[in-house]
């Protein structure tokens, strides 16, 4: 997922870039910086700041040993900050920020590294490595053009199965293109738990628990004379891990009446549609103004939320005379697996703890997100945003939250 700025920062380095290009080597080195207040409501006020820094690398093994078609990728980071959700706000379930490591700081993680070779003028494509499963899957640049969303819709991203963005797994993708228009995309990937291995470079270390089987069809049309895309995807995956349900510890007085489920597998299924409403500022699939919308639906008795649904707006050019900036509004609604709310119930009703940073049952929340983008110069976009999350912690307890904040994007 590349950072939405367009363009470098230092374009004396362009002879350069193109001659390391022509010998088989080409990179991005990109900063997002992210900090976000909480104004009113939630826990407290007060701001959070997180930032990552990203070397992104493709190695062309065509003109470098000889291995003609093969593409080799790798992405390394630093993270650092903290995560407003956490200090300020009150939730624990849901990140508002989106730059913040699932596992803490971490100086120089190893994301994404894999093999690419693409066969019959690309309709067939494979990809071999480590993969984070979320920047191929359920993902795309407009919702990253969001905090809450990217890389991929969070009742997607909460749980093992999916490993997100910066977490890669052993894995591969098979990508088919059938005609210009349609794509289906499946692999096999591995499952362990989503905080092991915090640098990404530990992978003796990794646990394996099963193994996700994604299937995803996009149709990508281009609609009327101006040619305007769509993307419409139908996924699903299904994780082979056995996965206890959430209800927890049930208090010793309901136990007769309340009863586990067996160990599970989890099964996901999520609908993804974007369409751009008119073009302007260039033919490229970023030059205009797009509506979107989604559903996901996960297995309700092993997962954290069972279901979410989002639509919103990226809109390009709204002001005169500002026709590269962009401006994005998203409303989310997610639904907490009724397993999770249940076993709180019971503890709560027995005078038992319902966990770690619960207050009570806990049912659903809503996110509104809104932002404007401004590239002030090649390479370079700041961004302010603003959220409201109602119902911080998935109950009534903690008030909704304002948040405003500032992110930035560049590339070197």
């Amino acid at each position: 997922m590349p950072a939405e700025a367009f363009g470098h920062l230092v374009p004396q380095l362009s002879p350069y870039r193109n001659w390391l290009s022509e010998r088989g080597f080409s990179f991005e080195f990109s900063y997002k910086g992210e900090a976000m207040a909480n104004v009113g409501g939630g826990i407290s006020k007060g701001m959070s700041y997180a930032h990552e820094l990203t070397f992104n690398t493709r190695w062309d093994l065509g003109r470098l040993l000889g291995l003609d078609g093969w593409i080799l990728h790798a992405v390394m980071m630093e993270r650092a900050g903290r995560q407003i959700s956490y200090d300020h706000v009150g939730e624990h379930r849901i990140l508002l920020s989106e730059v913040y490591s699932l596992s803490g700081h971490a100086a120089a993680h190893l994301a994404d590294i894999y093999l690419e070779k693409s066969f019959f003028n690309n309709r067939v494509n494979i990809n071999i490595g480590r993969i984070t499963l979320t920047h191929t899957y359920a993902t795309s640049v407009l919702l990253c053009t969001f905090m809450v969303q990217c890389s991929a819709p969070p009742a997607i991203k909460a749980d093992e199965g999916w490993s997100v963005y910066p977490k890669a797994t052993w894995g591969g993708t098979l990508r088919i293109k059938p005609t210009r228009d349609l794509t289906l995309r499946t692999g096999v990937y591995k499952v362990g738990p989503l905080t092991e291995n915090p640098s990404g470079w530990a992978w003796g270390s990794e646990t394996s628990t099963g193994v996700m089987l994604p299937i995803e069809l996009t149709w990508e049309p281009f609609i009327g004379k101006d040619n305007l895309p769509g993307h419409y995807k139908l996924g699903f995956g299904h994780d082979t891990s056995p996965y206890a349900d959430r209800l927890g510890t049930i208090p010793a007085m309901f136990a007769h009446d309340v009863f586990h489920d067996a160990n599970k597998p989890r099964d996901t299924f999520y609908i993804e549609a974007d369409q751009m409403v008119y073009r302007k500022g260039g033919q490229h699939q970023m030059a205009g103004g797009y509506i979107l919308a989604g559903y996901v639906h996960n297995t309700p008795s092993v997962s954290t939320f069972s279901d979410q649904v989002y639509v919103g707006a990226s809109l390009l050019g709204i002001i005169p005379r500002r026709p590269f900036d962009r401006f994005g509004v998203m409303y989310s609604y997610y639904q907490m697996s009724p397993a999770i709310t249940l076993g709180q119930r019971l503890r709560q009703l027995a005078g038992m703890s319902m966990g770690a940073f619960v207050n009570g049952p806990q049912t659903h929340s809503a996110i509104l997100e809104a932002y404007y983008g401004i590239p002030i110069h090649p390479g370079l976009v700041v961004q302010p945003e603003f959220e409201y999350m109602m119902r911080p912690g998935e109950t009534s307890i903690i008030p909704n939250a304002t948040l405003i904040g500032l992110k930035v994007l560049g590339n070197l």
